[in-house]
């Protein structure tokens, strides 16, 4: 606004050297005007690269809220009372529907995974072969499906082995608050791991992973230790 006013001045500097002559009134006034349409052009580039900046930031916003996972909101029986954005609900530790595969080959290994180093929680930790949140509408089996193709590139015929609640803090401030559906396959292939969600996995003996957890146990996912030792049997009983 500064500049635009000075534009817009009657350029006094420049009438105090005007003489009569007609070539000299005409150069101190295309000074002028060059000088006015010179500062109408920045404040124009200027006002488009405010509006351009508010509308990318906007956006980035819209399509922030437009994406965020909305978890399921659940009493004590697992029945919905409402939605909210994944992260709140971690931040408030509100309890809601979450699910766990535990995908066992003819061996009877159980699929792991590391989770993904850039996760907002448990980065580069060991869990089960995946876990994630229903959609609002989608059944346990289907959120399974849906999770084990999008995490681990297969999918496998998935069946519900238990439930239980679990809570559980994080360091970050976050608390997992979850009713946990416990879900059960069987593959033998090798996944193709979505590397923006996972790290790396392996096969491994139950027997193993037990061992190992009670070895080991700051590197495994909370969730995973929890349900492992709770229902051992369930999972034991899939892999054989």
């Amino acid at each position: 606004m500064l500049l635009y006013g000075l534009g817009l001045l009657d350029f006094t500097f420049f009438d105090c050297y005007k003489t009569s002559s007609v070539f000299s009134v005409f150069i101190s006034r295309f000074y002028c005007w060059f000088f006015n349409y010179f500062v109408l052009v920045l404040t124009y580039n200027f006002k488009a690269l405010l509006l351009q900046y508010v509308f990318v930031v906007l956006r980035k916003h819209i399509l922030n809220y437009m994406v965020e996972e909305l978890v399921i909101l659940v009493d004590q029986n697992d029945k919905q009372i409402g939605l909210m954005p994944k992260m709140e609900a971690h931040e408030k530790g509100v309890l809601h529907r979450a699910f766990s595969v535990f995908v066992l080959n003819d061996k009877g290994a159980l699929m792991l995974q590391q989770r993904a180093l850039h996760k907002y929680h448990s980065p580069g930790l060991w869990t089960n072969t995946c876990c994630s949140h229903q959609r609002d509408g989608e059944s346990n089996i289907q959120a399974g499906t849906r999770r084990l193709q999008e995490e681990m590139g297969f999918v496998t015929s998935l069946t519900h082995a238990t439930s239980f609640i679990y809570k559980a803090p994080f360091d970050n401030g976050l608390t997992e608050h979850e009713l946990d559906h416990i879900m059960l396959g069987n593959y033998c292939d090798a996944p193709v791991i979505n590397q923006d969600e996972v790290a790396a996995w392996k096969w491994m003996a139950v027997e193993d992973v037990k061992a190992d957890i009670t070895a080991h146990p700051d590197q495994y996912t909370v969730w995973f230790k929890i349900i492992f030792d709770k229902f051992y049997s369930y999972i034991s009983l899939g892999a054989s």
